[in-house]
C-alpha cells in the first residue's frame, strides 16, 4: 500500500519521509505478509551468536515499524472520510428565542414589585389587590381589557401595565395603567412576550397568584376564577 505524494501520484509501494539508509520499504495491502519475515527474523535470533542479535533486531524493528505506519495510515484515510464538516455557509447560528405561553409551574405569591403610574409615583404592586393585572406591552387589547373590566367583581382592581417607566394609555374605563421599569414582572413569571397577546394575572386578597391567562380572550374563559378573587 503507497502513500501518495502532493501531487496525488506517490510512489506506488514506498513510503517517503523515511531515512534513505533504510532503503526501500513496502507496507503491505495485508499485515499478516509480515508474518513470515517475523517468523524468518525469530529462527535467525535464536540461531545467531550473541553479538550479532543486533543487526537481526533493527530488522524486527523495521518491520514492526512498517507494520505501525500502515495501521496509522489506514486510520488517517478513516478520519478523513468521517470526520464532520464544519458549516461552510459563513453565517453565524441562527437562536430561536424562548417563548413561553404557558402559566407558571408552580403558582405562588406575587412579587413584592414597585410599577410606576401615570404621575411617575410609585405603585406597590400589593396594594391593588385583589387584581386582574393584565400585561399590555405586547398588545394593547383594548377590546379585551374593556371586556376585562366590565366582567370583575366589585372590590377586584383590574390593571395593564406596560414594560417601562410610562404607563400606557387608559384603554378603558375603571383600568388603572402602570409602568413595570425593570420588566420585573416578567421576569418573575418567566413569560415571554408575544405580539398581539395580553397576558393576565389573577391575584387574589391574600397576595396568591391563583391563576395565569395566557392570552386574553372571552370573559367565559376566566370569569369563574375572578369572581372568586374578593373571596
Amino acid at each position: 500500500m503507497g502513500v501518495p505524494d502532493a501531487d496525488g501520484q506517490g510512489p506506488p509501494d514506498g513510503l517517503p519521509g523515511l531515512p534513505p539508509e533504510w532503503g526501500r520499504v513496502v507496507v503491505p495491502d495485508d499485515a499478516s505478509a509480515l508474518a513470515e519475515e517475523a517468523r524468518q527474523v525469530r529462527r535467525e535470533l535464536r540461531q545467531a551468536p550473541r553479538h550479532t542479535h543486533r543487526p537481526i533486531r533493527l530488522r524486527l524493528g523495521l518491520a514492526l515499524l512498517v507494520l505501525l505506519v500502515s495501521v496509522l495510515v489506514t486510520l488517517a484515510g478513516l478520519a478523513a472520510v468521517t470526520w464532520p464538516r464544519p458549516n461552510r455557509s459563513g453565517g453565524a447560528p441562527t437562536v430561536l428565542p424562548r417563548v413561553t405561553t404557558a402559566a407558571p409551574s408552580a403558582l405562588g405569591p406575587l412579587p413584592a414589585l414597585d410599577l410606576v403610574g401615570a404621575d411617575d409615583t410609585p405603585v406597590p404592586l400589593r396594594s391593588l389587590l385583589p387584581a386582574m393585572i393584565i400585561l399590555v406591552d405586547a398588545c394593547a387589547c383594548v377590546d379585551e381589557v374593556g371586556t376585562a373590566a366590565a366582567t370583575a367583581p366589585a372590590g377586584v382592581t383590574v390593571v395593564t401595565v406596560t414594560e417601562g417607566r410610562h404607563a400606557g394609555p387608559t384603554t378603558a374605563a375603571g383600568v388603572r395603567p402602570l409602568g413595570d421599569p425593570a420588566g420585573g414582572l416578567r421576569s418573575y413569571l418567566h413569560l415571554a412576550a408575544r405580539p398581539d397577546t395580553a397576558v393576565a394575572l389573577l391575584v387574589d386578597r391574600q397576595g396568591t397568584l391563583v391563576r395565569v391567562v395566557p392570552e386574553l380572550g372571552p370573559a367565559a374563559d376566566y370569569r369563574d376564577d375572578l369572581a372568586r378573587l374578593p373571596g
